[in-house]
């Protein structure tokens, strides 16, 4: 067996990362860091044969190897301690000892610091960890201050000290920065150490263009420079990485085949009006955008976000049963055990008891199946939970989008109301021939007949109520 893995090894890169050693099923058996994947997994690969030790044990099992490429080795310490404490590896023994390695801290505080702690106490601080190189998280720490600056000293002195003239503090112990300011830091601290990196990259853009909406540019500009700065320390999402996660969402959901085809499904109204429906699509870990689907909700009257569910996934697989489409590996549904009660009642009747579906809640990110009476819980730094929280957010995102433009096109339709003596058919053709009443009051009652086709009495109505500067 050790002839079959030359190649594989060959094609490692001499590179800092994390490398996955994984049974026949795709489950990891091992996980470890380093500073050049190839030289580490070739290492190895000296205790091959000897079953009798621990290495040589766990490479007669392995029947895959992966990795993931990191931009520094002490990026990797904190990649590998995250993806151990969520995959459980059973041959990752040391780092199931929470006593023999230290941890990263967020304290419990006013102003909350970042400490490297040898146990865990109930103290209300936030753990991260273990992690087994005290060198590299030391690194680690550097460059976490460097791009999360938070206060260092034990007591909040009064006046400010070195770090914050070489910026690694924001100052609040002068006042210098608000105390909402600094808890965001910490907030995106937490995210970056849980592996949410794509939250916290949209949580930075959002504040971005908040400063800049208000002319605050020199805010605006830091905080795109701390974007870049974590966009190039984030992790890396390649190809090996993404089989990785689809294999394990296999493993933890039970699912009969690996889900290279997820299906997920959102629900946007307001007060019941406009109702929409969303279905975003991501192919082998990847979102599909050309088959994104929306669906305006045609049978239900008032607030009934079941009601509405229901209809959209029956549309969705009616049609695609009828045009022998292929299904999804995966249905994903916004919403709690109630939503999934629901649009699973309606799979069974159209015949497709059998399609895998999950439900994930707001409130606690649980995962729920219909198989299962309680919520499955995993860690929030887990992989494949992250890429089913990106296609929730995606489907919303993509349900929001239309049900704005939806409800902009009814006020813009209504707002022709106005307009005495024409129906519901002439309103539209307004609508979609010259958009609002705004732009009809600068046009000749010529230009309005040419470009709408209504009459010129009808336009002499418009250009009556509207014209002028009434509008």
């Amino acid at each position: 067996m050790k002839g079959s893995f030359q190649k594989t090894i060959e094609n490692l890169p001499e590179r800092p990362g994390v490398y996955f050693f994984k049974d026949g099923a795709g489950t990891p058996l091992y996980i470890g860091k380093a500073l050049s994947i190839r030289k580490r997994v070739k290492g190895h690969f000296r205790f091959f044969g000897a079953v009798s030790s621990k290495e040589g044990l766990l490479l007669s099992e392995t029947r895959r190897i992966d990795f993931i490429e990191t931009p520094s080795e002490a990026e990797a310490l904190l990649l590998e301690a995250s993806l151990v404490r969520e995959a459980q590896p059973k041959f990752n023994q040391e780092l199931k000892d929470d006593k023999s390695y230290p941890f990263l801290k967020i304290t419990d505080e006013e102003y909350p610091r970042l400490l490297v702690v040898r146990s865990r106490k109930a103290d209300g601080g936030k753990y991260f960890g273990p992690y087994t190189n005290v060198r590299l998280l030391r690194q680690a720490v550097r460059m976490l201050r460097r791009e999360f600056p938070m206060r260092t000293c034990k007591t909040l002195p009064k006046k400010v000290c070195l770090m914050y003239h070489i910026g690694l503090c924001g100052g609040p112990c002068e006042g210098l920065q608000e105390r909402g300011a600094y808890l965001e830091t910490v907030k995106g601290l937490q995210y970056f150490l849980e592996g949410r990196r794509e939250a916290l990259v949209r949580t930075l853009s959002r504040r971005m263009k908040e400063h800049a909406a208000s002319r605050e540019y020199e805010k605006a500009q830091s905080i795109y420079e701390a974007i870049r700065a974590l966009s190039s320390v984030a992790r890396p999402t390649v190809t090996t990485n993404l089989k990785a996660v689809l294999a394990r969402m296999q493993q933890a959901l039970d699912l009969p085949r690996l889900p290279l085809r997820i299906e997920c499904f959102d629900i946007s109204n307001i007060s019941g009006k406009e109702a929409v429906g969303s279905m975003v699509v991501f192919l082998e870990g990847r979102p599909a955008r050309g088959e994104y689907r929306r669906f305006r909700v045609r049978t239900v009257k008032g607030i009934d976000d079941y009601r509405m569910m229901q209809e959209v996934i029956r549309r969705r697989y009616t049609r695609a049963i009828e045009e022998k489409q292929a299904l999804p590996d995966l249905v994903v549904i916004d919403g709690g055990k109630g939503h999934l009660s629901a649009v699973k009642t309606v799979l069974d009747e159209i015949g497709l008891a059998a399609l895998p579906i999950i439900s994930i809640a707001k409130q606690h990110e649980h995962i729920f199946k219909p198989d299962k009476s309680g919520p499955l819980i995993f860690p929030q730094n887990s992989p494949f939970l992250e890429m089913i929280r990106r296609l929730r957010d995606e489907a919303h995102r993509f349900a929001i989008t239309y049900h704005r433009r939806l409800h902009r096109k009814e006020a813009l339709v209504s707002a022709w109301d106005a307009v005495p003596g024409i129906g519901p058919k002439t309103r539209e053709k307004l609508f979609k021939k010259i958009g609002s009443p705004a732009h009809a009051a600068r046009m000749t009652p010529e230009e309005i007949i040419e470009k709408s086709g209504v009459s010129s009495k009808v336009a002499a109505v418009i250009l009556e109520r509207f014209g002028q500067g009434r509008i």
